[in-house]
C-alpha cells in the first residue's frame, strides 16, 4: 500500500535528517545552519512493511506577505493538504517553544490528520522534551533519533492505521517515477573480429533489419542549471505551468535539487531544478557549497541538461564553466536564452552567443540554442523540441557497415599519418554504446595518432551521421596479434 506523508516543523528539529533517514540516502541537504530546506521535496521511503511517499518541507513560519518566507509557508501548506498525514517534528532537547504550540493549534484545524514526532529523543536529556509534548493535544508522541535511527518501529506503528485508511479511500498519491540508466549506460568490451571483411558484409546485410535504441517510452532526466538568479524555477515553474517552485528577485532561492515528474506531448520528463552555480572562488558559504554540489550530481545523473543563461550576458566565463562540465559529463546540452523579452541588444546577443559557442566550445558543434521568456512563458515549445531532438540523438546508434564504408572513405581522403617510415592502419570501426554516441577504432598504434586526426574523425563522425550538438567519445584500441602469446 502506498500514501503521502508530510514532514512538518519549525526549522532546524531534524526534518531533512528524518525524510533521508526514511528515503535511505542522502538526497535532501542537512546542515546546523536553520531554514536550510525551502522548497518540497517528495521521495519514495520504506518503513518496515510500509511504503509511501515521504514530502520534506521548510520551517513553518509565520510570514503572510509576499517575501520568500510567506511562499515558503504556502508550499508547506500545500504540502499538508495534498497528505494523508503529517508529521509534525519537535525537539526534545531543546523542548517546546511557541512556535511549536501555535503551529500544533493551526495543525488541530487542518482537515489532514497529525502525528507528533519528538526528535533528538535518544538517552535521558531528551525523556523531558517527549513528556512535553503531550501538551500540544494532537495524541501521543512518538520518540525518535532520526540521525540514529531508533524509534522507527515505533513511527511504523503509528502510521499503519493512516496507511490502511488511505487504501480504503482509495486515494493513493502518485509516486515518482523510477528512472533507468540515469547514469548514461555503461560501456561494454568490444573486442575486433577474427575476419574483418566477413563481420564488415554481415554488418551491411543487418543494415535494414537494425532498429535503433531511441529511448522511445523512457523517462526523460532532464536538469536546469545555470548561474543564480537567471530564472531556472522560474521557467520550470512555467513549463509544468504550476507554482511549484520558489522563486524571488533575490539570488540563491533553490538549493536543494527539486525533481519534479511531467509529461510533454505524451513524453514521461523529470524535471530537475538546481541551485545557482557561481564561480568556485566566490563560494565560501557551506550551506551554497552543499548545494553546488548537489547540483553537480544533478547534472552527473541527467540525460539532457539545459543550461540558463541571460539575454544581455550570454555565456560569460562561469557560464562556459558549466557547459564544459555538462560536456565533460557526457550530456546532451541545450542553451536557454532567458529574458529574451527584456533584451537591450537582441541582435549582438545572438552575435555574441554564435561567437562565444565557436571558439569556446569547439568540441561539440550545433549545441541547440532557444531564445526565450520564462516568466512571460514565451519559447517553451521551441525549447522542449530541441530538447527532445538533442536527447534522440544523444540516445542514437548507428550500424557497424555504414560506419565501416565511412571510414573507409575517409582515410581515402585523408590517411593517417606516418610513423617511423610507416603508415599507421585503422582496421574497423564499431559503435560500443549510446548516451553519448561512443565508438571504437581498432589500429596497429593507438598512441601514435596525433590529436588532430582525432577531431577530424569525430566531426567526419558528425557530419556523416548526423550527430550535431551532443558529445562523442572515440576510443582507441589497439588490434590482437594472433601470432604473439597469450
Amino acid at each position: 500500500m502506498t500514501f503521502t506523508v508530510a514532514i512538518l516543523g519549525r526549522p532546524n528539529v531534524g526534518k531533512s535528517t528524518l525524510f533521508n533517514r526514511l528515503i535511505g540516502r542522502r538526497l535532501a541537504l542537512v546542515d546546523d545552519t536553520p531554514g536550510v530546506t525551502r522548497d518540497r521535496r517528495a521521495g519514495e521511503a520504506r518503513l518496515g512493511a510500509l511504503t509511501f511517499t515521504i514530502v520534506d518541507t521548510a520551517g513553518l513560519d509565520e510570514a503572510f506577505d509576499e517575501s520568500l518566507e510567506a511562499n515558503m509557508r504556502r508550499q508547506t501548506e500545500r504540502a499538508l493538504a495534498e497528505a494523508d498525514v503529517g508529521l509534525l517534528v519537535v525537539d526534545a532537547r531543546s523542548g517546546l517553544t511557541p512556535f511549536d504550540r501555535h503551529f500544533a493549534d493551526w495543525l488541530r484545524r487542518a482537515r489532514t490528520p497529525v502525528i507528533v514526532v519528538v526528535n533528538k529523543a535518544e538517552g535521558r536529556a531528551g525523556e523531558a522534551g517527549v513528556l512535553e509534548a503531550y501538551e500540544l493535544g494532537l495524541g501521543e508522541p512518538v520518540a525518535i533519533s532520526a540521525e540514529h535511527g531508533l524509534g522507527m518501529g515505533d513511527l511504523e506503528e503509528a502510521l499503519e492505521p493512516h496507511a490502511e485508511a488511505a487504501a480504503t479511500r482509495g486515494a493513493a498519491a502518485a509516486r515518482p517515477a523510477a528512472l533507468e540508466d540515469l547514469d548514461g549506460g555503461s560501456g561494454e568490451a568490444v573486442d575486433e573480429p577474427e575476419d574483418l571483411d566477413a563481420a564488415i558484409a554481415e554488418a551491411a546485410e543487418d543494415d535494414a533489419a537494425a532498429i535503433p535504441d531511441d529511448g522511445a517510452g523512457r523517462v526523460i532526466q532532464l536538469a536546469i542549471v545555470g548561474r543564480p538568479n537567471v530564472g531556472k524555477s522560474t521557467l520550470v515553474n512555467a513549463l509544468i505551468d504550476e507554482d511549484r517552485l520558489l522563486t524571488g528577485p533575490e539570488p540563491g532561492v533553490t538549493r536543494d535539487a527539486i525533481a519534479v515528474d511531467w509529461t510533454w506531448r505524451e513524453r514521461p520528463i523529470r524535471l530537475v531544478d538546481t541551485a545557482g552555480m557561481r564561480r568556485k572562488a566566490r563560494v565560501t558559504d557551506k550551506v551554497e557549497r552543499l548545494a553546488v554540489k548537489d547540483a553537480m550530481e544533478a547534472v552527473r545523473l541527467a540525460q539532457v541538461v539545459v543550461l540558463v543563461v541571460e539575454a544581455d550576458a550570454v555565456l560569460d566565463k562561469q557560464d562556459l564553466t558549466i557547459a564544459r562540465h555538462v560536456i565533460d559529463e557526457g550530456r546532451a546540452l541545450v542553451i536557454a536564452v532567458n529574458k529574451w523579452d527584456a533584451a537591450t541588444d537582441r541582435r549582438a546577443s545572438r552575435q555574441r552567443l554564435s561567437d562565444r559557442l565557436q571558439t569556446s566550445l569547439p568540441q561539440v558543434r550545433g549545441i541547440p540554442t532557444v531564445t526565450l521568456s520564462g516568466l512571460r512563458r514565451q519559447g517553451l515549445d521551441d525549447l522542449m523540441d530541441a530538447v527532445i531532438a538533442t536527447y534522440d540523438v544523444w540516445n542514437s546508434r548507428v550500424a557497424t557497415g555504414p560506419l565501416n564504408r565511412w571510414l573507409h572513405e575517409v582515410i581515402a581522403q585523408h590517411p593517417p599519418p606516418m610513423v617511423q617510415g610507416r603508415r599507421l592502419k585503422l582496421r574497423y570501426i564499431t559503435q560500443v554504446k549510446a548516451r553519448p554516441p561512443t565508438f571504437a577504432i581498432f589500429t596497429t598504434r593507438p598512441d601514435a595518432i596525433p590529436e588532430a586526426y582525432l577531431r577530424y574523425l569525430i566531426n567526419g563522425l558528425r557530419d556523416a551521421f548526423g550527430l550535431v550538438g551532443v558529445p562523442l567519445r572515440l576510443v582507441l584500441r589497439k588490434r590482437k596479434n594472433p601470432y604473439a602469446d597469450d
